[in-house]
């Protein structure tokens, strides 16, 4: 079948949203249902993967050696299209990002685009990419090849009610994750504290200097923390505490001005108690978020249709995702699918039962089409199909390697 006028084709594809909807929304619940977090999403990862398959895409699992990461693939045109998956929950709150519907976003879209590949001209690829909320599972495909040849690459995230459908000029900020060990000396806490070390007197004192130095910092730059361990019992002096820590900023310089501040503020804890630190990164640096121009356009146009806010943002104050490390190397559209409603802040629980809501389905849907349209006019714009093609993540370097 080919489709050649716009109207046409954005019919047939919000037709196959329509088509796949009971399905992809029941798929959708199953994610919300099974709550599974960073790098133990067993059963989300073949939910998704077994509807793909069953819509006529190839499935790799295990992709770049994470078991719970996928690629499914349809068609052979020499425009790549990456429509990144997630499905990771939150540890105790669940689905409090509203992973479930990134997941129901992508994979409508997909199925929708399906039948279509050969006429757009398109390898369309749904990659499963786990562990977002912690762990960088797209950091760590990146790094293994996953995403190489692909020339664009596009997810839709959940946030309250009220934001803008614009996704130009926003961004989200660069995070590094860390883990902070003092290392004191443990001794009887009422027959010789003198002779103890105390590892938990150095974590409440960070804890200080960090909260100390907020006021000293600009308004979008943030620093979060947690004691991990500080002592077992009361009748012995702490030879050893954790602190978690994370910094953020919206530029990597930023980011690492601010990362260093908060180093001093551990060293000066440690200097101050005597004991030993050693820090060390937990997680991939998630670097920041930097929308496509023109694919916000075709988004941005989508989304009128269905009627949707798509006023100037003001951007996004706050939040990371390791979707800015795709961003970085490969032209990348992440808007923001506001749920009707949610008036409550993501990452509560609140939150976590409002995206299993029919509200939450019913834009989840909206956005599929939303999704699919713009795949579609990027595929079918000339000017815009060559400069994606251009490109391809790595896919010229190869080229002129294998040629020299």
């Amino acid at each position: 079948m080919e489709l050649t006028e716009t109207s046409a084709l954005r019919t047939a594809l919000a037709e196959g949203v329509s088509r796949w909807k009971p399905r992809v929304q029941e798929m959708a619940h199953q994610i919300h249902a099974f709550k599974e977090v960073s790098f133990e999403e067993v059963r989300s990862a073949e939910a998704v993967a077994d509807l793909l398959a069953e819509g006529g895409f190839e499935v790799e699992r295990g992709t770049g050696g994470l078991p719970t990461a996928f690629t499914a693939t349809a068609g052979s045109g020499d425009l790549t299209v990456a429509l990144c998956v997630e499905y990771d929950a939150l540890p105790d709150i669940g689905h409090a990002c509203g992973h479930n519907l990134i997941a129901g976003t992508s994979v409508g879209a997909a199925l929708a685009l399906q039948p279509f590949v050969d006429e757009l001209g398109i390898t369309l690829k749904a990659i499963g990419t786990p562990a977002e909320e912690h762990g960088g599972g797209k950091a760590l495909l990146l790094e293994c090849g996953a995403f190489d040849g692909v020339s664009l690459a596009l997810m839709v995230h959940p946030v309250q009610d009220g934001v803008t459908y614009n996704p130009a000029g926003t961004s989200a900020q660069a995070v590094g994750r860390y883990r902070a060990t003092f290392t004191g000396q443990a001794a009887h806490a009422a027959a010789a504290p003198h002779q103890g070390v105390n590892a938990a007197d150095a974590a409440v004192l960070s804890q200080v200097a960090v909260g100390l130095l907020r006021q000293q910092i600009p308004g979008d730059h943030r620093i979060a923390m947690y004691v991990a361990e500080a002592g077992h019992v009361t009748n012995i002096i702490p030879e050893r505490a954790v602190v978690e820590f994370e910094c953020r900023a919206f530029t990597l310089k930023e980011y690492e001005a601010l990362l260093e501040r908060v180093r001093r503020c551990f060293e000066g804890a440690a200097l101050a108690t005597g004991t030993t630190l050693a820090i060390e990164n937990t997680e991939p640096l998630y670097e920041p978020l930097i929308q496509d121009d023109a694919l916000a356009v075709h988004w941005t146009e989508a989304m009128v249709v269905f009627g949707k806010d798509t006023s100037p943002s003001a951007g996004i104050s706050g939040g990371s995702t390791d979707m800015g490390n795709i961003s970085q190397v490969i032209p990348s559209l992440h808007p923001w699918l506001s749920i009707p409603g949610a008036d409550v802040p993501i990452h509560s629980h609140s939150f976590a039962a409002l995206a299993d809501s029919p509200a939450a389905y019913a834009v989840m849907s909206e956005a599929a089409i939303a999704l699919a349209w713009t795949v579609a006019a990027a595929a079918t714009t000339p000017t815009e199909r060559a400069r994606l093609i251009k490109a391809a993540y790595r896919a010229q370097t190869v080229t002129q390697e294998g040629t020299s």
